[in-house]
C-alpha cells in the first residue's frame, strides 16, 4: 500500500500530515481546486438536519451527532478523544463533517470506504458512539408529529430507519466549505508563500492534494501515542469494544492504536492512518487522529522535525529546516483553506425538542 510518487529521490508521507519532502512539483499531483456542487433535495436535507441534533436517536437519548461534531468547532470537538456514549469515553479525535460527503474514504483507519449511508449506521449503533438500535429509532421518531410530516414532505412516507440513514447523509451534503480563500482567490501575501512552500519545499502537496488536499492513502508519520485511551479506563472501555469487535488479536494488552492494521493485519501497516483534509483546519483543532497535536502551528513544527519517533515510521520523513517565517506562511496558506463558519440556521437545527409525546387516547385502533 501507500503512494509512490518519484521526486529525483523522495517519496513521501502524511497524516494530518503536511509536508515531508523536498523538491516536490506541484505540477504531477491534482491541484487544490475548489469542490464541485451537490445536488442537494432541501426537505431530505432538513429532515436529516433535525436529526443531527436530536439526542433522542441515541440508545439513552444521551447524546447526538451534534455532541462529537459541534458546529462551533468545525463540526469536529475541542477535546483530544471524542466524548463518546455516555457511560464510556472513545479512542480517537472527532474529525470535522465539513465536506465529509466529498469523500471517498472515512474514519481515520479508513476502514469504511463504501458510501456515508454506511458510516450514518455504524455511528448510530456502535455501541461506544450511539448505542441505538435502529427498530426503537424507527419508533420514536414515530411518536414525534413533526417528524411524521417531515418523512412525508421528504417523499420517504412513515419513518423508517433506512430513511434516516438517507437523511443524515442529505444533511451533510449541505455541511460544505464556503468562500475559503483558497476558492475565492482571496489569499493574504503570507498563504501565497505558504502555497509556495507547500508545493514546494515543503513538499506537503504530494499527499495533500485535489480538491479535498487528501491522497486518501494511509502513512505512518510518527504521531505520539495518546496514553489517556489505555490510562482512563472509560477510553479504554471503547477502545476495547472497537479492537474486540474488529478482530484485531491481543487487543488486552495492546497499548497503541493499531491505524491502518485494522484493515489489512499486516503489522507493517501498524500505527498509518488516512491523510486527513485540510480543509476548514481553522476551527477543528486539536489534531492528528488522537488530538495529540494542539495548534495549526505545533503540526507544522512537527514535521519541520521530520515527524515523531516511531519504530514503523516512514523512513522518508526528513526534516524540513523551515524557518520560523515559513511555518507561519505555511500555517497561513492552512487557514486559507477554511471558509465562513456554519453556525447559522441554515446548518443548525435550533428549535426545541419535544420533552413528551401527546397522549394517543384510542392507541390501539390506532395503525403504527
Amino acid at each position: 500500500m501507500g503512494v509512490r510518487v518519484k521526486t529525483g529521490h523522495t517519496l513521501l508521507a502524511a497524516a494530518l500530515g503536511l509536508g515531508m519532502a523536498f523538491g516536490a512539483q506541484a505540477g504531477k499531483y491534482p491541484d487544490i481546486t475548489s469542490l464541485p456542487d451537490l445536488k442537494i433535495n432541501a426537505a431530505k436535507a432538513e429532515l436529516g438536519k433535525r436529526l443531527f441534533f436530536d439526542r433522542r436517536i441515541s440508545g439513552d437519548a444521551g447524546i447526538a451527532c451534534s455532541d462529537c461534531h459541534k458546529p462551533e468547532n468545525g463540526y469536529a470537538h475541542p477535546d483530544a478523544l471524542s466524548p463518546g456514549y455516555p457511560g464510556n469515553g472513545h479512542f480517537r479525535n472527532s474529525p470535522s463533517v465539513i465536506n465529509a460527503a466529498h469523500k471517498k474514504v472515512w474514519m481515520h483507519d479508513g476502514r469504511l470506504g463504501t458510501n456515508l449511508n454506511d458510516v450514518t449506521r455504524e455511528m448510530l449503533t456502535e455501541d461506544y458512539i450511539m448505542n441505538m438500535d435502529m427498530r426503537i429509532m424507527q419508533e420514536r421518531a414515530k411518536q414525534d408529529p413533526k417528524y411524521v410530516q417531515m418523512f412525508k414532505d421528504a417523499g420517504y412516507g412513515e419513518p423508517s430507519n433506512g430513511s434516516v440513514r438517507k437523511a443524515i447523509p442529505e444533511y451533510l451534503k449541505t455541511l460544505t466549505s464556503v468562500n475559503a480563500p483558497i476558492d475565492t482567490g482571496k489569499m493574504s501575501a503570507s498563504a501565497k508563500r505558504g502555497q509556495k512552500l507547500f508545493e514546494g519545499k515543503a513538499g506537503c502537496i504530494q499527499c495533500h492534494n485535489g480538491p479535498l488536499a487528501t491522497d486518501g492513502k494511509a502513512y505512518n508519520t510518527g504521531v505520539p501515542e495518546n496514553f489517556d485511551i489505555f490510562l482512563d479506563p472509560m477510553n479504554h472501555h471503547a477502545f476495547i469494544a472497537f479492537a474486540m469487535f474488529q478482530g484485531i488479536e491481543d487487543y488486552m494488552n495492546l497499548k497503541r492504536d493499531p491505524g491502518y492494521y485494522n484493515i489489512t493485519m499486516d503489522a507493517a501497516d501498524t500505527g498509518k492512518f488516512v491523510t486527513p483534509s485540510l480543509r476548514e483546519l481553522k476551527y477543528s483543532a486539536p489534531y492528528m487522529h488522537n488530538g495529540m497535536v494542539k495548534s495549526l502551528y505545533d503540526v507544522v513544527a512537527f514535521y519541520n522535525r521530520g515527524g515523531g519517533k516511531d519504530s514503523r515510521k516512514d523512513s522518508r520523513l526528513k526534516p524540513l529546516k523551515l524557518g520560523k517565517q515559513d511555518i507561519k506562511d505555511l500555517v497561513a496558506f492552512l487557514e486559507s483553506m477554511s471558509g465562513d463558519p456554519l453556525t447559522s440556521g441554515q446548518h443548525v437545527w435550533k428549535d426545541p425538542y419535544p420533552a413528551e409525546y401527546p397522549v394517543i387516547e384510542n392507541w390501539t385502533q390506532v395503525k403504527n
